[in-house]
Protein backbone atom coordinates (compact mmCIF):
# COMPACT_ATOMS: atom_id res chain seq x y z
CA UNK A 1 0.00 0.00 0.00
CA UNK A 2 2.53 2.46 -0.58
CA UNK A 3 4.99 3.30 -3.85
CA UNK A 4 8.11 1.48 -3.91
CA UNK A 5 11.42 3.33 -3.81
CA UNK A 6 15.21 2.46 -3.99
CA UNK A 7 16.50 -0.96 -2.86
CA UNK A 8 14.80 -4.24 -1.81
CA UNK A 9 14.70 -4.09 2.14
CA UNK A 10 13.50 -6.31 4.74
CA UNK A 11 10.33 -5.74 5.99
CA UNK A 12 9.23 -5.43 8.95
CA UNK A 13 6.84 -7.72 11.13
CA UNK A 14 2.83 -7.12 9.77
CA UNK A 15 1.99 -5.84 13.32
CA UNK A 16 4.38 -3.13 13.58
CA UNK A 17 2.98 -2.04 9.95
CA UNK A 18 -0.48 -2.44 12.08
CA UNK A 19 -0.02 0.23 14.78
CA UNK A 20 1.40 2.38 11.74
CA UNK A 21 -1.65 1.96 9.67
CA UNK A 22 -3.90 2.38 13.41
CA UNK A 23 -2.00 6.40 13.17
CA UNK A 24 -3.27 7.55 9.92
CA UNK A 25 -7.44 6.44 10.94
CA UNK A 26 -8.73 9.44 11.68
CA UNK A 27 -9.60 10.94 15.25
CA UNK A 28 -11.94 13.08 14.85
CA UNK A 29 -14.77 12.61 12.54
CA UNK A 30 -16.92 15.49 12.55
CA UNK A 31 -20.83 14.45 13.56
CA UNK A 32 -21.62 16.60 11.08
CA UNK A 33 -21.32 16.90 6.96
CA UNK A 34 -22.91 17.16 4.00
CA UNK A 35 -23.28 13.75 1.65
CA UNK A 36 -22.05 14.02 -1.70
CA UNK A 37 -25.32 13.29 -4.08
CA UNK A 38 -24.09 9.91 -5.12
CA UNK A 39 -23.94 9.06 -1.54
CA UNK A 40 -26.72 10.69 0.35
CA UNK A 41 -29.18 8.05 -1.17
CA UNK A 42 -27.80 4.73 0.05
CA UNK A 43 -30.10 5.23 3.72
CA UNK A 44 -30.52 8.16 6.60
CA UNK A 45 -27.74 10.61 6.20
CA UNK A 46 -27.74 10.37 10.22
CA UNK A 47 -27.14 6.52 9.71
CA UNK A 48 -24.50 7.19 6.86
CA UNK A 49 -22.47 9.50 9.54
CA UNK A 50 -22.78 7.35 12.62
CA UNK A 51 -21.61 3.91 9.86
CA UNK A 52 -18.33 5.61 8.78
CA UNK A 53 -17.87 6.15 12.62
CA UNK A 54 -18.90 2.56 13.57
CA UNK A 55 -16.10 1.24 10.31
CA UNK A 56 -13.87 3.31 12.25
CA UNK A 57 -14.01 1.57 15.06
CA UNK A 58 -13.70 -1.77 13.54
CA UNK A 59 -10.69 -0.79 11.73
CA UNK A 60 -9.12 0.25 15.70
CA UNK A 61 -10.13 -3.66 16.27
CA UNK A 62 -8.97 -4.68 13.40
CA UNK A 63 -5.27 -3.12 13.73
CA UNK A 64 -5.38 -4.59 17.27
CA UNK A 65 -5.66 -7.77 16.38
CA UNK A 66 -2.97 -7.87 13.08
CA UNK A 67 -0.80 -6.79 15.93
CA UNK A 68 -1.32 -9.23 18.79
CA UNK A 69 -1.93 -12.10 16.03
CA UNK A 70 -0.96 -10.70 12.40
CA UNK A 71 2.36 -13.33 12.23
CA UNK A 72 -0.38 -15.88 11.42
CA UNK A 73 -1.16 -14.24 8.58
CA UNK A 74 1.31 -12.86 7.22
CA UNK A 75 5.78 -13.16 6.72
CA UNK A 76 7.82 -9.98 6.60
CA UNK A 77 9.82 -10.65 3.01
CA UNK A 78 12.31 -8.96 1.26
CA UNK A 79 11.11 -6.43 -1.14
CA UNK A 80 11.13 -2.53 -2.49
CA UNK A 81 7.82 -1.96 -1.20
CA UNK A 82 8.44 -2.21 2.54
CA UNK A 83 4.64 -1.76 3.11
CA UNK A 84 3.48 -4.44 0.58
CA UNK A 85 1.42 -6.52 2.36
CA UNK A 86 -0.84 -9.10 0.39
CA UNK A 87 -3.07 -10.41 3.62
CA UNK A 88 -4.04 -6.85 3.73
CA UNK A 89 -4.51 -6.57 0.05
CA UNK A 90 -7.01 -8.96 0.35
CA UNK A 91 -9.16 -7.66 2.78
CA UNK A 92 -9.42 -4.49 1.96
CA UNK A 93 -10.62 -6.03 -1.44
CA UNK A 94 -13.07 -7.90 0.08
CA UNK A 95 -14.04 -5.12 2.11
CA UNK A 96 -14.63 -2.94 -0.93
CA UNK A 97 -16.28 -5.52 -2.72
CA UNK A 98 -18.78 -6.48 0.25
CA UNK A 99 -19.80 -2.54 0.10
CA UNK A 100 -20.12 -2.07 -3.11
CA UNK A 101 -21.90 -4.70 -4.42
CA UNK A 102 -23.67 -5.51 -1.60
CA UNK A 103 -27.22 -4.42 -1.17
CA UNK A 104 -28.36 -3.07 2.32
CA UNK A 105 -30.98 -5.28 3.85
CA UNK A 106 -34.40 -3.55 4.82
CA UNK A 107 -33.69 -2.39 8.20
CA UNK A 108 -29.86 -1.47 7.14
CA UNK A 109 -28.20 -3.61 9.53
CA UNK A 110 -26.20 -5.74 7.07
CA UNK A 111 -25.59 -6.21 3.20
CA UNK A 112 -26.37 -9.28 0.97
CA UNK A 113 -23.78 -9.93 -1.17
CA UNK A 114 -24.46 -11.71 -4.72
CA UNK A 115 -20.78 -10.85 -5.98
CA UNK A 116 -17.38 -10.82 -4.68
CA UNK A 117 -15.16 -10.34 -7.52
CA UNK A 118 -11.81 -10.16 -5.81
CA UNK A 119 -12.48 -14.04 -5.13
CA UNK A 120 -15.04 -15.18 -7.77
CA UNK A 121 -13.90 -13.45 -11.31
CA UNK A 122 -11.24 -15.05 -13.61
CA UNK A 123 -8.23 -12.40 -12.70
CA UNK A 124 -9.41 -12.95 -8.82
CA UNK A 125 -7.10 -11.03 -6.51
CA UNK A 126 -7.54 -13.03 -3.27
CA UNK A 127 -6.30 -16.70 -4.31
CA UNK A 128 -8.75 -19.07 -3.19
CA UNK A 129 -6.08 -20.80 -1.03
CA UNK A 130 -6.25 -17.32 1.10
CA UNK A 131 -9.84 -17.02 1.01
CA UNK A 132 -11.26 -18.91 4.01
CA UNK A 133 -8.16 -17.63 6.31
CA UNK A 134 -9.68 -13.93 5.22
CA UNK A 135 -12.57 -14.68 6.09
CA UNK A 136 -11.72 -16.26 9.49
CA UNK A 137 -9.54 -13.11 10.20
CA UNK A 138 -12.99 -10.82 9.64
CA UNK A 139 -14.85 -12.96 11.64
CA UNK A 140 -11.97 -12.77 14.71
CA UNK A 141 -12.53 -8.91 14.39
CA UNK A 142 -16.40 -9.35 14.65
CA UNK A 143 -17.96 -9.48 11.48
CA UNK A 144 -20.59 -12.11 10.32
CA UNK A 145 -21.00 -14.32 7.24
CA UNK A 146 -24.61 -15.86 7.18
CA UNK A 147 -25.06 -17.89 4.32
CA UNK A 148 -22.06 -19.40 3.46
CA UNK A 149 -19.03 -21.98 4.24
CA UNK A 150 -16.78 -19.86 5.23
CA UNK A 151 -14.87 -23.15 5.60
CA UNK A 152 -15.34 -24.60 2.21
CA UNK A 153 -12.47 -24.33 -0.35
CA UNK A 154 -14.18 -21.87 -2.58
CA UNK A 155 -16.79 -19.65 -2.03
CA UNK A 156 -19.98 -20.23 -3.39
CA UNK A 157 -22.16 -16.75 -4.26
CA UNK A 158 -24.85 -16.06 -6.46
CA UNK A 159 -28.08 -14.48 -7.20
CA UNK A 160 -30.07 -17.00 -5.66
CA UNK A 161 -28.25 -17.12 -2.31
CA UNK A 162 -26.98 -14.18 -0.46
CA UNK A 163 -24.56 -13.59 1.56
CA UNK A 164 -25.40 -11.93 4.75
CA UNK A 165 -22.78 -10.20 5.93
CA UNK A 166 -23.20 -7.77 9.21
CA UNK A 167 -21.20 -6.77 12.23
CA UNK A 168 -23.01 -7.09 15.00
CA UNK A 169 -21.31 -4.93 17.69
CA UNK A 170 -22.22 -1.89 15.54
CA UNK A 171 -24.87 -2.74 12.71
CA UNK A 172 -25.02 0.71 11.54
CA UNK A 173 -21.48 -0.26 10.17
CA UNK A 174 -23.05 -1.13 6.86
CA UNK A 175 -24.17 1.79 5.70
CA UNK A 176 -20.99 3.43 6.33
CA UNK A 177 -18.82 0.38 4.35
CA UNK A 178 -21.12 0.81 1.67
CA UNK A 179 -20.75 4.61 1.68
CA UNK A 180 -16.74 4.95 1.58
CA UNK A 181 -16.59 1.64 -0.54
CA UNK A 182 -18.68 3.64 -3.53
CA UNK A 183 -16.43 6.30 -2.31
CA UNK A 184 -13.32 4.25 -3.15
CA UNK A 185 -14.49 3.10 -6.56
CA UNK A 186 -16.37 5.81 -8.01
CA UNK A 187 -15.60 9.31 -6.31
CA UNK A 188 -12.03 9.91 -6.38
CA UNK A 189 -10.38 12.04 -8.62
CA UNK A 190 -6.88 10.92 -8.47
CA UNK A 191 -5.57 7.44 -10.47
CA UNK A 192 -6.81 4.35 -8.69
CA UNK A 193 -3.67 2.37 -7.46
CA UNK A 194 -3.81 -1.35 -6.62
CA UNK A 195 -1.86 -0.46 -3.36
CA UNK A 196 -4.82 1.94 -2.36
CA UNK A 197 -5.74 1.67 1.23
CA UNK A 198 -8.47 4.56 1.69
CA UNK A 199 -10.65 2.19 3.12
CA UNK A 200 -8.26 0.62 5.81
CA UNK A 201 -7.58 4.33 7.02
CA UNK A 202 -11.30 5.26 6.96
CA UNK A 203 -10.62 7.95 4.14
CA UNK A 204 -14.13 9.56 4.95
CA UNK A 205 -13.04 12.77 2.81
CA UNK A 206 -14.62 11.85 -0.33
CA UNK A 207 -17.89 11.11 0.89
CA UNK A 208 -18.64 14.44 1.95
CA UNK A 209 -18.93 17.89 -0.34
CA UNK A 210 -17.18 20.02 2.00
CA UNK A 211 -13.42 20.30 1.46
CA UNK A 212 -11.37 18.87 4.48
CA UNK A 213 -9.66 21.81 6.59
CA UNK A 214 -5.86 21.09 6.62
CA UNK A 215 -5.47 22.00 9.96
CA UNK A 216 -7.93 19.15 11.01
CA UNK A 217 -5.41 16.45 8.87
CA UNK A 218 -2.59 18.00 10.67
CA UNK A 219 -4.53 17.84 14.10
CA UNK A 220 -4.98 13.94 13.11
CA UNK A 221 -1.14 13.49 11.78
CA UNK A 222 0.12 14.83 14.86
CA UNK A 223 -1.62 12.85 17.37
CA UNK A 224 0.75 10.32 18.11
CA UNK A 225 3.45 12.42 18.83
CA UNK A 226 4.46 14.66 22.41
CA UNK A 227 2.72 17.38 23.40
CA UNK A 228 5.56 19.76 22.41
CA UNK A 229 6.13 18.09 19.02
CA UNK A 230 2.41 18.78 18.28
CA UNK A 231 2.67 22.16 19.01
CA UNK A 232 5.49 23.06 17.05
CA UNK A 233 3.65 21.20 13.77
CA UNK A 234 1.02 23.22 14.36
CA UNK A 235 2.79 26.74 14.95
CA UNK A 236 4.86 25.98 11.86
CA UNK A 237 1.47 25.16 10.04
CA UNK A 238 -0.05 28.50 11.35
CA UNK A 239 3.05 30.72 10.78
CA UNK A 240 3.52 30.01 7.28
CA UNK A 241 -0.18 29.76 6.12
CA UNK A 242 -0.75 33.23 7.76
CA UNK A 243 2.31 34.25 5.26
CA UNK A 244 0.21 32.75 2.59
CA UNK A 245 2.11 29.19 1.63
CA UNK A 246 -0.77 27.11 0.43
CA UNK A 247 -1.26 23.55 1.86
CA UNK A 248 -1.58 20.64 0.43
CA UNK A 249 -2.35 17.20 1.44
CA UNK A 250 -1.23 13.88 -0.53
CA UNK A 251 -2.01 10.78 1.48
CA UNK A 252 0.15 7.98 -0.78
CA UNK A 253 2.84 6.37 1.25
CA UNK A 254 1.78 7.44 4.61
CA UNK A 255 0.52 10.78 4.80
CA UNK A 256 2.04 13.99 3.86
CA UNK A 257 1.25 17.27 4.23
CA UNK A 258 3.39 20.40 2.18
CA UNK A 259 3.90 23.66 2.03
CA UNK A 260 4.12 26.17 -1.03
CA UNK A 261 4.74 29.46 -1.94
CA UNK A 262 2.71 30.14 -5.16
CA UNK A 263 1.17 33.34 -4.38
CA UNK A 264 1.86 34.70 -7.85
CA UNK A 265 0.71 31.91 -9.97
CA UNK A 266 -1.39 32.63 -12.71
CA UNK A 267 -3.42 29.54 -13.15
CA UNK A 268 -5.69 27.32 -10.27
CA UNK A 269 -3.72 24.71 -9.17
CA UNK A 270 -4.44 21.49 -8.48
CA UNK A 271 -3.73 19.85 -4.72
CA UNK A 272 -1.58 17.75 -7.02
CA UNK A 273 0.16 20.76 -8.53
CA UNK A 274 0.86 22.14 -4.92
CA UNK A 275 2.05 19.42 -3.87
CA UNK A 276 4.96 19.51 -6.64
CA UNK A 277 6.07 22.79 -5.62
CA UNK A 278 6.33 22.35 -2.22
CA UNK A 279 9.05 23.86 -0.11
CA UNK A 280 8.33 21.92 2.79
CA UNK A 281 6.79 19.13 3.95
CA UNK A 282 5.00 17.12 7.12
CA UNK A 283 5.28 13.40 6.70
CA UNK A 284 4.62 9.94 8.08
CA UNK A 285 5.84 7.19 6.51
CA UNK A 286 6.86 3.39 7.51
CA UNK A 287 9.94 4.06 6.11
CA UNK A 288 10.98 6.99 8.06
CA UNK A 289 8.34 7.75 10.79
CA UNK A 290 7.52 11.32 11.24
CA UNK A 291 9.38 13.69 9.99
CA UNK A 292 10.16 17.69 8.34
CA UNK A 293 11.30 17.18 4.80
CA UNK A 294 12.54 20.30 3.44
CA UNK A 295 13.47 21.17 0.20
CA UNK A 296 15.87 24.07 0.11
CA UNK A 297 16.94 25.55 -2.67
CA UNK A 298 18.25 28.91 -1.57
CA UNK A 299 20.53 28.40 0.94
CA UNK A 300 23.34 30.34 -0.75
CA UNK A 301 21.14 33.68 -0.50
CA UNK A 302 20.98 33.31 3.17
CA UNK A 303 24.12 30.94 4.36
CA UNK A 304 24.91 33.96 6.77
CA UNK A 305 22.48 32.80 8.74
CA UNK A 306 22.66 29.28 8.44
CA UNK A 307 26.22 29.81 9.55
CA UNK A 308 24.55 30.49 13.11
CA UNK A 309 22.31 27.33 13.75
CA UNK A 310 23.67 24.48 15.66
CA UNK A 311 26.59 22.68 14.00
CA UNK A 312 24.49 19.31 13.47
CA UNK A 313 21.30 21.31 11.62
CA UNK A 314 23.58 24.00 10.30
CA UNK A 315 26.09 20.53 8.56
CA UNK A 316 22.20 19.11 7.46
CA UNK A 317 21.52 21.87 5.37
CA UNK A 318 24.75 22.97 4.17
CA UNK A 319 24.97 18.91 2.67
CA UNK A 320 21.72 19.57 0.82
CA UNK A 321 19.29 17.26 -0.65
CA UNK A 322 19.48 14.60 -3.53
CA UNK A 323 20.20 11.02 -4.83
CA UNK A 324 22.02 9.59 -2.34
CA UNK A 325 23.96 7.22 -4.81
CA UNK A 326 24.80 10.04 -6.46
CA UNK A 327 25.78 12.82 -3.97
CA UNK A 328 26.82 10.57 -1.14
CA UNK A 329 27.23 6.71 -2.77
CA UNK A 330 25.78 5.12 -0.52
CA UNK A 331 22.06 3.28 -1.13
CA UNK A 332 18.74 4.90 -1.83
CA UNK A 333 17.66 6.76 1.46
CA UNK A 334 15.32 8.78 -0.12
CA UNK A 335 17.66 11.87 0.07
CA UNK A 336 16.04 13.23 -3.55
CA UNK A 337 12.49 14.12 -1.21
CA UNK A 338 14.40 16.79 0.66
CA UNK A 339 16.59 17.59 4.20
CA UNK A 340 14.60 15.28 6.33
CA UNK A 341 14.77 16.47 10.20
CA UNK A 342 12.73 13.80 12.49
CA UNK A 343 10.03 15.17 14.74
CA UNK A 344 11.01 13.81 17.81
CA UNK A 345 11.81 15.84 21.10
CA UNK A 346 15.21 16.38 19.94
CA UNK A 347 13.42 18.38 17.08
CA UNK A 348 12.37 21.02 20.19
CA UNK A 349 15.74 22.35 20.91
CA UNK A 350 16.15 23.42 17.01
CA UNK A 351 12.28 24.57 16.46
CA UNK A 352 13.60 28.50 16.54
CA UNK A 353 15.95 27.72 14.07
CA UNK A 354 14.40 26.01 11.94
CA UNK A 355 11.41 28.56 11.92
CA UNK A 356 14.20 31.06 10.84
CA UNK A 357 15.26 28.51 7.87
CA UNK A 358 11.85 28.09 6.36
CA UNK A 359 11.29 31.86 6.84
CA UNK A 360 14.46 32.57 5.05
CA UNK A 361 13.40 29.68 2.15
CA UNK A 362 10.20 31.49 1.63
CA UNK A 363 10.95 35.37 1.78
CA UNK A 364 14.85 35.33 0.24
Amino acid sequence: MSTSHGEAVMQKPIGEYAKFMRNLVPVNIPGMYTLRQEIGGIADENIIRDGVIAFRGFLYTFYDRLIADGHTVATPKKTKNPADYPFLHYINHLLIDIGYHGRLAADGNSLLVTRIPSFTDSKNKTPISKQAEVLHFLTLCGFVFSGCDINANTIAVSEEQAIVVSYPADPVLAAGLKALSIADMELRTERRYSNDDNLLRCDYSLIKVEETDTLDVLKDYSHPLAKGVKEFILGLHQRHTGMGMIPAVSKRDGLHIAYANIKNSRRVLTSRDVYDKRIWEFSVSMKHGYCLVVRAKKTDKYIDVVDKFPLHLKGKIKQGYGCDRKLHGERCQGGCQGIRIPLDDEVLGISREIETWLDSEVMV
